[in-house]
């Protein structure tokens, strides 16, 4: 009898054991540290860094040149209507993005007399209000963000919101799971 109980007892200690220590190596790997924001400091050091590398040279250089400055001022120009999320009233020049963009689908458009590349994040029924859209079209914009990029002659603004003769044509859907 004795020696059915120690062979009962003997796998159920090893399954166990084996259970207990595969539960503390998952509980191991789910406490990765999450890397802790950078002082002002260490961001100073690190755009200095950059700064001083062949991408950062080269960024300076095309700051300074007259294209960069124009597509700054532009971006100047919009920034306090980004900030607040206001209207921009749009004309729509061109139905296609400048050759050799990687920025999905987009077009061109001037706003406060500019050009710029309004880029879009569209589902599929949203693409088809968008590509109703024509060469001189008036528009209204919202967006939430404006960028720029050497690759670019123009300012690019992410498009949120836009609306045609008082309908809504695009409106960005919030990404699932948080930002």
């Amino acid at each position: 009898m004795k020696k059915i109980i120690y062979a009962l007892i003997l796998p159920l200690v090893v399954v166990g054991g084996l259970v207990f220590a595969h539960r503390e190596t998952k509980n191991e790997t789910a406490k990765k540290p999450t890397p802790k924001p950078l002082s002002a400091a260490e961001r100073k050091a690190e755009l200095k860094k950059w700064e001083a590398s062949p991408d950062g040279i080269n960024f300076k250089k095309w700051e300074a040149s007259a294209r960069g400055q124009k597509v700054l001022n532009s971006t100047a120009k919009i920034r306090t209507q980004i900030s607040a999320f206001t209207n921009m009233e749009a004309i729509v020049t061109d139905l296609s993005l400048p050759p050799g963009s990687r920025l999905g689908f987009g077009v061109m458009a001037s706003i406060n007399g500019d050009d710029y590349i309004v880029k879009f994040e569209p589902e599929k029924p949203q693409l088809e209000q968008l590509r109703s859209l024509k060469v001189n079209d008036k528009i209204i914009i919202r967006s939430h963000n404006v960028s720029y990029a050497p690759k670019y002659s123009y300012p690019i603004v992410w498009g949120d919101y836009v609306e045609k003769e008082g309908k809504i044509i695009y409106q960005r859907t919030p990404r699932k799971g948080g930002c």
